[in-house]
C-alpha cells in the first residue's frame, strides 16, 4: 500500500462557539458543578485552565470551558451526572504525560482532573496485589511495594510521573513489557463510573470473572468508555539478579536482524531495545550512559532470574548477537552499570528535548523482521519533509518511538512534520504493522485508523463506544473516525494526487 502521508485533519481550527455563547455555557456549567465541588475545585479564568490545554502532544492545543478537580469519590460521580445532565463532555485527566493528545480537552466541555486521587489503599504481599486510587504515580506502586520484595512490572519510561489512571487508558508497556506484559496482563480490576455516573467494576481479583472480557476493553479504551478511579494491580517478585548486554552494530540491517534472531532462538529477554545513531549521541550528551557513539545502532538486552539462569541467558544472548555481526558487545558488571545502561534509553526523550524546541513522538509497532526496513524508510522520509529524527523503541515487541524533530512556533516545519509523522504511521501498516502500540490513538492518528480499518472495522468500535456512552460525552472527537471525517480524508488524498479514488485503501 503507498504511504498517503497527509497531516492530521484534527489540526485544522474548528468553528466554534462565539464569545458570548461559549461564556454562557461556561457560566452554567459553573453554577452546576459549584452544587457538586467546593469552589476551590473549578477553574475557569484563562490563566487557570491554560496549564490543562494539552498533554505531552503539545502541537496541539485547546483551553477547556472548565476544569474541575474532585477530591471524593462522590464528587466525581456527581460531577459526572451534572454533565451528563447538560449535555456537556467531559475529558479524564491524570498526569498529561500522554503523547497522542488523548487528554486535549473538548472546547466546551470539563476537563476532570484525577490528580488528587493519589493513595495507595492497600499492598497485599500474600496475594501479590495492589489497590491503588487512579492519581498514584506508576513508580509509587512499585516503592510501595518493594519492602515485601515486589515490585510493578509496566515501566514506562515517564514512569515517575505517569499515573496509572493514564496507564489503563493507553495500555501503556515500558522496557520490559517484551517478558512481563503491558497494562493489561498487569491489571486484575478497574473500578469507576459511567458518563451517567453509574458505578461500575471491571474484572476481578480473582483469576476470572464471570461475562464479557470487558476489563481488556475497558484498558486502552482513552477514556472513552468510563472514567477510572481505582485499579488493582499484579505485582511480581522482584529478581534476585538483573543484567544488561550493550550491543553495538555497524548497520541497522544487522541490529535488526539481531533482534529477530534472539527472539528466534528462543529467548524472550526481559528488555530488548533499539536506539539508532542519532539517539545514542543526544542522550550520551545528557546523562553520560557510556553508549557507543560510533554504531550505527545499539541493542539494549537484559536477562533477570537467578544468577544461574541470567549467567546461562546472558551467555546464549551474547552468542546470538556476535553471530548477527555485533561489532562491540558489553555486559552490566553491577547494578550502578546496568542502571547506567538504561539511565539512556529511559531518557530518551528528555535527551531529545535538548537539541529541539520540539519533537512529535510516533508510535506504530511493525513485525519485528521489517525493523530495518522500516529504519531506511525513515532515514529517507527525514530527506523528503527536511527534518531530523531520532529512533527509539521496544524492538523485542516492533514498537517504534520515532521522535521528528521541529519547531512548533514555525508553521511550515509544524506541517512538515504532520505530513512525516503520518508517513510513519502509514508505512508501518503497510509493512504489515498498526499506527499504534502503547501511546494510544487520540487526536493524534485519527486520519491513520481510516487507512487501517475499514467502515464495518470502525463501526463496531463505534457499537462498543455507543454503549457505554450513548450520548457520546466522553472524550468525544477522538480515537474511533468518523465515516465522515474518513470520507473528507479520501477526498483529500484525491486532490493531492495520493490515491486515484475517493476510497482509502480500507475503504
Amino acid at each position: 500500500m503507498q504511504s498517503t502521508a497527509s497531516p492530521p485533519l484534527a489540526a485544522k481550527a474548528p468553528t466554534g462557539p462565539t464569545p458570548a455563547e461559549r461564556n454562557a455555557r461556561q457560566a452554567e456549567v459553573v453554577q452546576a458543578l459549584s452544587r457538586a465541588v467546593p469552589a476551590h475545585a473549578l477553574l475557569w479564568n484563562a490563566e487557570d485552565t491554560t496549564p490543562y490545554e494539552c498533554d505531552g502532544l503539545t502541537a496541539y492545543r485547546q483551553r477547556p470551558l472548565v476544569v474541575c478537580l474532585p477530591e471524593t469519590y462522590e464528587q466525581v460521580q456527581a460531577v459526572l451526572q451534572a454533565c451528563h445532565r447538560l449535555h456537556v463532555p467531559v475529558v479524564a485527566r491524570g498526569a498529561g504525560t500522554g503523547l497522542s493528545g488523548g487528554a486535549m480537552p473538548d472546547a466546551m466541555g470539563v476537563t476532570l482532573s484525577l490528580a488528587k486521587f493519589n493513595r495507595i489503599l492497600n499492598v497485599d504481599p500474600v496475594g501479590r496485589t495492589a489497590l491503588v486510587q487512579c492519581g498514584v504515580r506508576n513508580l509509587a506502586i512499585s516503592e510501595a511495594a518493594a519492602p515485601y520484595g515486589l515490585y510493578y512490572a509496566p515501566d514506562p519510561s515517564s514512569q515517575i510521573a505517569c499515573t496509572i489512571g493514564g496507564n489503563v487508558a493507553e495500555n501503556s508497556g515500558g522496557v520490559h513489557c517484551l517478558k512481563y506484559g503491558l497494562t493489561v496482563h498487569n491489571v486484575l480490576q478497574v473500578r469507576g463510573f459511567t458518563i451517567e455516573g453509574e458505578a461500575v467494576e471491571f474484572g476481578s481479583e480473582a483469576l476470572d470473572a464471570p461475562g464479557y472480557d470487558l476489563l481488556a476493553a475497558v484498558i486502552g479504551s482513552e477514556g472513552m468508555l468510563a472514567v477510572t478511579t481505582e485499579v488493582t494491580v499484579r505485582l511480581v517478585p522482584k529478581p534476585q539478579l538483573a543484567r544488561c548486554i550493550m550491543a553495538s552494530f555497524d548497520d541497522v540491517r544487522k541490529a535488526g536482524a539481531a533482534v529477530a534472531a534472539v527472539i528466534a532462538a528462543g529467548i524472550i529477554p526481559a528488555g530488548l531495545e533499539m536506539m539508532d545513531k542519532p539517539m545514542t549521541a543526544a542522550v550520551e550528551d545528557f546523562v553520560h550512559a557510556g553508549y557507543d557513539l560510533t554504531a550505527e545502532a545499539i541493542l539494549l538486552c537484559e536477562s533477570d532470574g537467578t544468577p544461574e539462569e541470567v549467567e546461562e541467558e546472558i551467555g546464549r544472548m551474547t552468542e546470538v548477537l556476535r553471530a548477527a555481526g555485533a561489532v562491540a558487545i558489553s555486559v552490566s558488571r553491577d547494578e550502578a552499570e546496568r542502571l547506567r545502561f538504561w539511565s539512556g534509553r529511559k531518557n530518551a526523550f528528555p535527551a531529545s528535548g535538548r537539541i529541539s524546541p520540539d519533537y512529535m513522538c510516533m508510535d506504530s509497532t511493525i513485525p519485528r523482521k521489517r525493523l530495518a526496513d522500516i529504519l531506511l524508510a525513515i532515514a529517507e522520509m527525514e530527506k523528503k519533509y527536511q527534518l531530523r529524527c531520532a529512533n527509539v523503541f521496544h524492538a523485542g515487541d516492533g514498537n517504534l518511538h520515532p521522535l521528528i524533530l521541529f519547531d512548533a512556533n514555525d508553521p511550515d516545519q509544524l506541517h512538515r512534520c504532520e505530513l512525516f509523522g503520518a508517513d510513519i504511521l502509514e508505512t508501518s501498516v503497510a509493512m504489515g504493522g498498526t499506527v499504534t502500540g502503547e501511546h494510544g490513538v487520540g487526536v493524534e492518528k485519527l486520519n491513520s485508523m481510516c487507512v487501517q480499518f475499514s467502515a464495518e472495522e470502525n463501526a463496531q468500535m463505534a457499537g462498543l463506544k455507543h454503549a457505554f456512552d450513548p450520548a457520546g460525552l466522553l472524550n468525544p472527537g477522538k480515537v474511533i473516525p468518523t465515516l465522515h471525517r474518513c470520507a473528507e480524508y479520501g477526498k483529500m488524498l484525491v486532490r493531492a494526487g495520493q490515491i486515484k479514488h475517493p476510497d482509502l485503501p480500507r475503504f
